[in-house]
């Protein structure tokens, strides 16, 4: 044991000297190893985990780079489906353009698929409010609707006060309204709690709600009693004296200004130009007006212009309009109608090419995500996920809006259409408000890219410095600790050389016994 053995001072100073110059040495060794002056809590506990936090959030952000990049790839992806698809768009244009400018329309005139109306123009059309339309299903899961009825809301009437309440007791006075429904007037009759205005008023409302009148009471701006009837029919008010001063009401009054709603089934004449401006039925089925000899409407007859598909039509039964879902009848498909052999090689090419833009855009997907299908990417910013972007293609509204033929509006195209100069001319408006909506799409995708990559480049930046900072608290000079092991080398040389002599000293009294 230690505690029986006895060191001189002078050894038991080197021996301590030498002790510490060896655990300076060992942390020392340890920084140079391992880089860091703090390598655990015991060395600087503020450092270490200040170090450790900054090191965390850096560590975070880098795994937010990764979603980041794939969300720049995605939109990418999405913007190149859009631009190949815009490409097909204008090809479509030219194509029509083709065959708008080729002067050889048709050789033969098409002959439609046809069904009439029989009857004059203002009694042939018997649908009502609750069957009021004429449902076309052009194909392609496309159905249009148009409307057989139009209805127009009513204009209350109104019987204003003459002059201001007084408001004062009126106890068993009575006034009448008729409301006109025709089930004769109705009474009300005030009692001692009717005093002020605003409580005759209440009397009023309560006891023709309860006698089923559609007249209410209300006071306006200038004060005064006013009457309204909802139905638009004429209302007449009668009071009795002793509630003519205190409401300001003459003794009778009889509204003027009112009209009651209308329902109106539109004539044949109406019907067929809502059909013929119909846009979504140009080209497919349009409307002509039968007349006698002495140009009076008799009819109405449906034109299927498709030389390829019947039309099915809800609201007509083949003889009656009734506008009810139950009367159904087909519009054979029409016949005949060749064009020129340009204008049907143009017509195969716009179909085969407007088949390539469903098929580009359900391409344009990356990493399972396909922004042109509708498809929403959500990226986060921070790694609380409080910064973020939602990145959709959307309409006008703010709905989401996939890119296919039938949301910009192209369709397949038939003989009849391209034969047809007004057709191709509506055709090719149609082209260039799609290629407004594309261009709008690629827009809003370049603004969303804009915005992730501006986020990353500042999320990478945001990393290096969470890291300098990290590394600042931690890290060691490995200059300065170089010097101080060569230092501390020299002195556990000094140290040893010090030990040596003590040990030399004590060894001195050995020469007493020789």
């Amino acid at each position: 044991m230690t505690a029986g053995i006895t060191l001189s001072a002078g050894v038991r100073s080197n021996l301590l000297s030498l002790q510490n110059t060896a655990s300076l040495m060992a942390t020392t060794q340890n920084r140079l190893a391992t880089g860091k002056k703090v390598n655990s809590a015991l060395d600087n506990p503020l450092n270490f985990f200040t170090s450790s936090s900054l090191s965390a959030r850096a560590s975070d952000l880098s795994g937010l780079l990764d979603n980041m990049s794939n969300g720049i790839q995605t939109i990418q992806t999405a913007n190149n489906g859009l631009t190949a698809i815009t490409g097909l768009v204008q090809q479509l244009q030219a194509t029509v353009a083709q065959a708008r400018s080729d002067a050889s329309a048709g050789t033969n005139a098409a002959t439609p698929g046809t069904a009439s109306v029989t009857g004059t123009d203002s009694g042939a059309n018997t649908s009502t409010q609750a069957n009021n339309a004429l449902t076309f299903n052009i194909g392609n899961g496309v159905t249009v609707s148009v409307s057989t009825q139009t209805h127009t809301n009513a204009t209350v009437s109104t019987v204003t006060g003459t002059g201001a309440p007084v408001g004062t007791d009126a106890t068993g006075a009575t006034l009448t309204v008729d409301d006109g429904s025709g089930s004769g007037p109705q009474t009300v009759t005030f009692g001692t709690g009717d005093i002020t205005t605003a409580a005759k008023v209440t009397a009023i409302n309560t006891q023709l709600t309860a006698a089923g009148s559609t007249v209410s009471a209300s006071l306006n701006g200038d004060g005064k009693v006013v009457f309204t009837n909802s139905t638009g029919k004429a209302q007449t008010v009668t009071a009795s004296a002793a509630i003519q001063t205190d409401l300001g009401l003459a003794a009778s009054s009889t509204s003027t200004d009112g009209a009651v709603a209308t329902d109106h089934a539109l004539t044949l004449t109406e019907l067929a130009d809502s059909i013929n401006n119909n846009s979504q039925l140009t080209g497919k089925v349009s409307a002509t007006l039968n007349k006698n000899a002495s140009g009076t409407v008799t009819g109405l007859t449906f034109n299927n212009l498709s030389t390829t598909d019947t039309v099915a039509v809800t609201g007509f039964d083949g003889t009656n309009l009734t506008g009810a879902s139950s009367a159904t009848t087909t519009l054979a498909k029409g016949s005949g109608g060749t064009i020129s052999s340009t204008r049907q090689s143009l017509l195969n090419q716009f179909n085969s090419l407007l088949s390539q833009i469903n098929t580009t855009a359900s391409d344009s997907g990356y990493n399972g995500v396909n922004l042109l299908n509708g498809d929403s990417l959500k990226l986060s910013f921070n790694e609380t996920g409080t910064s973020s972007i939602n990145i959709q293609t959307k309409d006008s509204s703010g709905a989401s809006f996939a890119i296919n033929a039938t949301n910009l509006g192209i369709t397949a195209q038939t003989s009849a259409n391209f034969g047809d100069n007004t057709t191709l001319d509506s055709l090719s408006s149609t082209l260039s408000d799609s290629l407004t909506t594309l261009r709008t799409q690629a827009s809003a995708l370049g603004s969303s890219l804009s915005v992730v990559q501006t986020r990353k480049d500042f999320t990478n930046s945001m990393i290096n410095s969470l890291q300098t900072g990290a590394d600042n608290l931690v890290l060691a000079d490995s200059n300065q600790e170089g010097a101080n092991l060569l230092a501390l080398q020299t002195r556990q040389s000094l140290s040893t050389t010090a030990l040596s002599l003590s040990s030399q000293a004590d060894q001195a009294v050995l020469s007493l016994f020789g």
